[in-house]
């Protein structure tokens, strides 16, 4: 039931049954554990274990071959030669704490799976150390200590306290670590290490605190001998350091009744941690069935607080992100209809650049009144040579040209920003889709404002013919003539000391005459205000009508069919990973409920059975 939990990861919200190992440096931790799995792990002087090493001892069938999977991060590798397991084990530590001789809370994880090992588990720690050696932080003491209380301070953890039979027991730091969160000593057992170099006569010592008269614990104290640096070099395997610590202790006049109360050697070790990790478990059990509620109940009310995210369920994200397009369309078809948006309305803001474009015609016309003035050469007041109205007309339509690109610029800026606003707001929390739709954005609008400043150049040349139907030239002068120069007329004083045969006031004679009786103007200046008129309101139409056209409205249409065609084969994982801590946060409660659900499911079956 516990290996089950910690498959689907519900360590990260119970506290599980565990072993937790902790020792002095050099307190022979590391041959322990290489004795009851069965495998060499790293070894040295300083600090060798730099991480939290969680190893799982699986029993197989016999005739099963050894196998060993090592995980820590997103690495999960699978061997079968037991040789190299030490390999493996520092390269973990080395990716998790970097090279050298730092340490990392992170957790590496080693199952083996073999017919010669008990089924158990335990964590390996880092050995206590006091003084920093070269390359550690001066606080590197500080570091593992907080780094083991993390582990012994849970009360599901049994403290298996290693201590070498040649130290003051009563001065060894991981006891007394274990004493401080332990006071008890419910939870604490002991390892007795090295009884070889235990000095002649000190032999009842050692037996005293096997007896738990020194500090007494509850679960005891075992003693075992493992290989020691000398057996290594010496290439003693693992069989016959077991041999041979079995014959140690059987010769050994002190000691040799420990074996018949098992209290010696490692296989006696292993039975033992084997049951009392089971009656922990047992023990457990019921906590952990109300932790189960308290903590499915706390997810519970903790994602209320929490907006609606993407699915976990691989099946459901497709539709789901099908959903979040289709509102993405709908508010830009939205925008383009109404204009509406959370700033304001997209219109308001098209309106005064269009405003500016009509200035820059008016102020064109402006300068066509002073035709007469700028342009009439030696003709008489009523004629006028046609090349060069048609050459002054020309250029003023062609300088509109610089006008309406600026125009087409600035309202290709103002549509962008809302179309990007609009898409930062459909997805605040989706990086990649976000990013795919934001340069979708970009693309269309480039693409669309080319199309238009090839049409303002055409449309432009096309103004620079100086042509109209007949027709409407004619009615343009007519509704001049009776129209704004009466007006005009009608405010002129000859009185006011201007002499009445200038050109001025002869032309406003002659033009007002020659309408009366029906008689045809030659003038220059109703002909080009005309003419200019006309191409004015062309120009004030059209410039904003295209640029509507395909900035706006086609640019929606091609923004939809973009972000709906991002559906098909995407990896819709990827688009709806989300960025804000609030969707990290959803997302974990999520897995959280998941897995707390899944495991009450199970609890029940494990129970019945």
């Amino acid at each position: 039931m516990i290996d089950f939990m910690r498959r689907i990861g519900i360590e990260k919200e119970l506290a599980l049954p565990s072993i937790a190992v902790v020792g002095d440096q050099s307190s022979g931790k590391s041959s322990v554990l290489e004795a009851l799995s069965g495998v060499a792990l790293p070894r040295g002087s300083g600090i060798v274990t730099r991480c939290p090493l969680e190893l799982k001892l699986r029993k197989s069938n016999n005739g099963s071959s050894w196998a060993a999977t090592i995980s820590y991060n997103e690495v999960r590798e699978t061997f079968h030669d037991p040789a190299q397991v030490e390999s493996y084990v520092r390269r973990a530590q080395n990716m998790l704490a970097g090279d050298g001789v730092g340490i990392c809370e992170d957790l590496i994880s080693l199952e083996i799976r073999s017919p010669d090992v008990c089924d158990l588990t335990l964590i390996d720690l880092p050995g206590i150390t006091r003084v920093p050696v070269k390359g550690q932080p001066e606080d590197i003491g500080d570091q593992i200590r907080r780094l083991i209380l993390k582990f012994v301070s849970k009360k599901e953890t049994i403290n298996l306290v290693v201590v070498p039979c040649n130290v003051d027991i009563a001065t060894t730091e991981a006891l007394r670590m274990a004493q401080g969160v332990d006071p008890d000593g419910l939870r604490t057992l002991a390892i007795l290490t090295k009884p070889d170099l235990v000095d002649k006569g000190a032999e009842a010592d050692i037996l005293q605190v096997l007896q738990g008269k020194v500090v007494p614990l509850k679960k005891g104290y075992t003693i075992v001998r493992c290989r020691g640096q000398s057996d290594i070099n010496e290439n003693v395997s693992l069989a016959e350091a077991t041999r041979q610590e079995k014959e140690f202790f059987a010769k050994n006049t002190h000691f040799s009744h420990l074996l018949e109360e098992q209290r010696a050697t490692i296989p006696c070790l292993s039975t033992r941690l084997t049951k009392e990790l089971v009656e922990h478990i047992k023990s457990s059990l019921p906590s952990l069935r109300d932790q189960i509620h308290i903590h499915l109940s706390a997810a519970r009310f903790e994602l209320k607080n929490y907006a609606d995210g993407p699915p976990l369920e691989p099946e459901r994200m497709g539709p789901y992100l099908s959903k979040k397009i289709l509102e993405f369309s709908d508010q830009i078809s939205e925008l383009c209809r109404t204009g509406e948006s959370d700033d304001g309305n997209l219109y308001s803001y098209l309106r005064p650049v269009f405003k500016q474009w009509e200035c820059h015609l008016k102020s064109v016309k402006q300068m066509t009144e002073k035709y007469d003035e700028a342009h009439r050469g030696r003709e008489l007041v009523t004629f006028s040579d046609y090349c060069v109205y048609e050459s002054m007309v020309k250029k003023h339509v062609g300088d509109l040209r610089q006008p309406a690109l600026d125009t087409l610029k600035l309202i290709r800026g103002i549509v962008e920003k809302e179309f990007r606003v609009m898409c930062e707001l459909c997805f605040p929390n989706y990086p990649h889709l976000r990013h795919m739709i934001l340069n979708h954005i970009d693309d269309i609008q480039t693409k669309q404002e080319s199309k238009v400043e090839k049409r303002i150049h055409e449309y432009i040349n096309m103004e620079k013919l100086v042509y109209t139907q007949d027709p409407i030239f004619t009615q343009k002068i007519v509704d001049f003539k009776f129209v704004e120069k009466r007006q005009e007329y009608e405010s002129i004083s000859l009185d006011t000391g201007e002499n009445a045969t200038s050109p001025h006031n002869c032309s406003m004679i002659l033009m007002l005459t020659a309408c009366v009786f029906g008689i045809e103007c030659t003038e220059n200046l109703p002909h080009v205000l005309s003419i200019f008129q006309i191409v004015y309101q062309r120009l004030a139409d059209y410039i904003p009508m295209v640029i509507l056209l395909f900035i706006l409205k086609e640019a929606a249409v091609m923004l939809r069919a973009h972000a709906m065609d991002l559906r098909d084969g995407a990896d819709v994982v990827k688009m709806l990973m989300e960025d804000t801590e609030a969707g990290r946060k959803r997302a974990d409660l999520h897995q959280r409920m998941e897995r707390l659900k899944y495991l009450n499911k199970h609890k029940a079956t494990y129970n019945t059975k």
